[in-house]
């Protein structure tokens, strides 16, 4: 039998950064529900610090969706929380940036004070109940060591599993079987990877993340996303399709990728001439 792995669709929250696009509360809802209608795992929904239309959609994803789990994005902040907490999603979250360049040139801060709010905001989240999930940013480029430090951490502390986010688009499938492989073995967690396009390889990059021994996979919906996007759905169940299940028809998944068009860019449908 195939190895299963679980489809965590970023779409309503990554892909929604795709140059261009801007979803409405009703648009996020719809597509949403067309995505747990495919089996989806789990939706990344957005972000509800961004105020209250966002988290409008979020509490409309939840009463549409019978199957996939809503995750709503949170930064390293419990003001971040308390505004998800509000949607009641089925899962917090967290994104903690993990590069040294990130935490000394994003954050101004260091590895200590990282670990310690990272601390913070797990124990409020896991305090109020809530399931949580934590996003390695930028780890394609920190130390590995480092990240497996935190991996054990969060391990004692109850979060369910780390997201190896390869933000900047740097890897080739052989680093990320490599990296994939080693965080595994040393953390000893279960991981989410979360490719981007830039070389043109976040659908082999997450194929070989899987065989690494990932069992969650980022996608976006015909792989939209900032610069060249995020893995493609269907382009990713297709291949992985191959080697391990992805509880998804790639027919449907094809269908919806071509149904969700006219809603990510309606100017492109409204100015297409047809021959």
């Amino acid at each position: 039998m195939k190895e299963k792995c679980y489809i965590v669709d970023t779409s309503l929250r990554d892909g929604e950064q795709s140059p261009g696009l801007a979803l409405g509360s009703r648009d996020k809802v719809a597509i949403a529900k067309l995505l747990d209608g495919l089996g989806v795992y789990e939706i990344e929904g957005g972000i509800p610090a961004m105020g209250k239309i966002e988290q409008a959609a979020l509490w409309g994803m939840k009463s549409v969706c019978h199957r996939a789990r809503i995750k709503a994005w949170n930064r390293l902040s419990l003001q971040d929380l308390r505004m998800s907490m509000e949607c009641s999603p089925d899962v917090l979250h967290i994104s903690v940036p993990v590069s040294d360049l990130q935490i000394q040139k994003k954050l101004q801060k260091n590895r200590r004070w990282l670990e310690k709010t990272m601390r913070e905001c797990v124990d409020f989240a896991r305090g109020q109940d809530y399931e949580v999930t934590i996003g390695f940013e930028d780890a394609s480029r920190a130390e590995l060591g480092f990240m497996a430090e935190l991996a054990m951490i969060l391990k004692n502390m109850g979060v369910s599993y780390i997201r190896f986010a390869d933000t900047v688009g740097i890897l080739t499938p052989v680093g990320a079987y490599e990296k994939i492989n080693v965080l595994r073995e040393a953390a000893g967690m279960e991981i989410e990877f979360h490719a981007h396009n830039d070389l043109g390889m976040a659908v082999a990059n997450s194929v070989a993340a899987l065989q690494a021994g990932a069992r969650y996979i980022d996608v976006t919906l015909g792989g939209i996303g900032e610069r060249t996007g995020n893995c493609a759905l269907g382009d990713f169940v297709e291949t992985a399709a191959l080697l391990f299940d992805t509880g998804i028809d790639l027919s449907a998944a094809r269908a919806a990728e071509a149904a969700v068009q006219n809603i990510f860019f309606p100017e492109k449908a409204h100015n297409a001439t047809v021959l």
